[in-house]
């Protein structure tokens, strides 16, 4: 690239946003992209790195300030990677996320829909119901907080506004006995030391709090026996506490074995009116009452009837079935992770619901089961993980001729790609709608409808 080169100081109009974030102005039909800026924002800006066809940069200074930035509430959100959206106004917020979604399916799927108005959320703090803190090693003491963005350095503060008040006074509470007792943190470098994260759920509706210490080794549980007594004595909402083993070299947080210290390792919450049992494993939206709406407008688009037969794919612990069970005739859910399938059966026995079958399994996999069977629903859900459907539970489902296909996806670039492969196979993409479960971050859940061609 000749236009520019590294350290480079240019006049830039920051003219869009992308996806992760990031500004977009151009300089000589050059793309440049710089963090912590908005539309409208006039920069000079540094040229950072270099790239074929692109650069990115960073703000020198502000020439002129956009109508929609605000100033940031919280002290570290230039340097967490968590809240990428808190320098611009909400409206703003939202309309960018709305504009992200439009542009996948038009520009990945090459469809196009009907574009719903975009649900905004109520509440933009305090929201969720999950936290996982990493813990490091800071010259011999442990410090807690959150990743720097594109980055495992620990930015070491606790008080998110993201998460409820409570969750940084167990953290602190935590903390303060790790470094007392001299608790190693875990070495992402020498991969030694013993704590690695901090895990905290929370039930919206209940109350109910877990905490979960993830730790390198279960041999060495005994050093957390004090801390049992602390954190039950101080937090009466604290309902179980867990230490989870992860020994692996890895960015996955959580690992396969888990040893309850105190409580039967579950709490509880109520979801859509039903009482829902979660494991620490288990999937659970992290904005309690905004899923509740995404689920209302879910079961709006699917149409059911008494006489439905509903296909839950990538089931999780039943939440979104089992808050449209009593709808339909026959509920199937389907989820890979064995003690959600668990969770999602105690939760339809608890909820005296008796039309469900809960199947433990690859989504794809089953799914060809299913078909193979006779399985003929009338409608099917899927809430894939970010990385969508794999090939086969799209053919599948398409195999099976619903009527209609409501997915939910966190990824509205692999959801744009999956409606595309969807439509391939016989199945319009008639509907899309966001909804804003993560408020002040970049990501952004998109619902939408497919209905089976004429």
């Amino acid at each position: 690239m000749e236009v520019l080169k590294k350290n480079d100081i240019i006049r830039l109009e920051i003219t869009d946003i992308t996806n992760e974030g990031n500004g977009v102005g151009r300089y000589e039909g050059v793309a440049v992209f710089v963090p912590a800026v908005a539309v409208g924002d006039i920069i000079d800006c540094r040229i950072v790195k270099v790239k074929k066809t692109f650069c990115y940069g960073k703000v020198e200074s502000f020439t002129q300030l956009s109508d929609t930035r605000i100033t940031s509430d919280c002290p570290v959100s230039k340097h967490c990677g968590g809240c990428s959206f808190r320098h611009i106004t909400y409206e703003e917020e939202c309309r960018l996320k709305a504009s992200f979604i439009e542009n996948s399916f038009k520009r990945i799927g090459k469809l196009e829909p009907e574009y719903l108005p975009f649900v905004g959320c109520k509440d933009i703090d305090l929201y969720r119901n999950k936290a996982q803190y990493p813990v490091a090693d800071d010259n011999g003491k442990a410090v807690c907080g959150f990743y720097a963005r594109r980055s495992h350095r620990v930015v070491e503060y606790t008080k998110c506004r993201l998460q409820p008040v409570i969750f940084s006074e167990i953290v602190e509470t935590i903390m303060k006995y790790v470094n007392e007792h001299n608790i190693p943190a875990y070495n992402e470098i020498t991969l030694k030391g013993l704590i690695r994260h901090i895990y905290l759920r929370r039930g919206e509706h209940s109350g109910e709090i877990m905490v979960c210490l993830v730790v390198t080794d279960l041999k060495k549980a005994g050093v957390f026996d004090d801390l049992v007594a602390i954190v039950a004595a101080r937090f009466d909402t604290v309902k179980t506490i867990l230490l989870n083993e992860n020994p692996r070299n890895t960015n996955v947080i959580l690992g396969d074995k888990i040893k309850v210290l105190y409580g039967d390792g579950m709490i509880s919450d109520t979801m859509c009116g039903n009482k829902i049992s979660i494991s620490p494993l288990s999937f659970y939206q992290v904005n309690t009452r905004q899923a509740e709406l995404l689920y209302s407008k879910a079961a709006e688009f699917a149409q059911l009837s008494q006489d439905s037969t509903l296909l839950d794919l990538y089931c999780g612990t039943g939440t979104i079935g089992l808050s449209i069970a009593r709808q339909v005739k026959k509920l199937v859910g389907v989820e890979v992770i064995e003690s959600a399938i668990e969770n999602a059966k105690a939760n339809a026995l608890a909820n005296g619901i008796t039309n469900a079958e809960f199947i433990c399994g690859d989504a794809g996999e089953i799914a060809k089961v299913l078909f193979e069977r006779g399985e003929r629903p009338d409608v099917i859900i899927a809430d894939p993980a970010r990385k969508g459907c794999d090939q086969a539970s799209l053919e599948y489902m398409a195999k099976m001729s619903p009527d209609r296909i409501v997915m939910i996806s966190c990824n509205h670039t692999t959801a744009a790609r999956d409606c595309a492969i969807l439509d391939e196979l016989g199945y319009s993409c008639d509907r899309v709608v966001g909804f804003d479960l993560f408020p002040r971050t970049t990501s952004v859940e998109t619902l939408i409808l497919l209905n089976k061609k004429s």
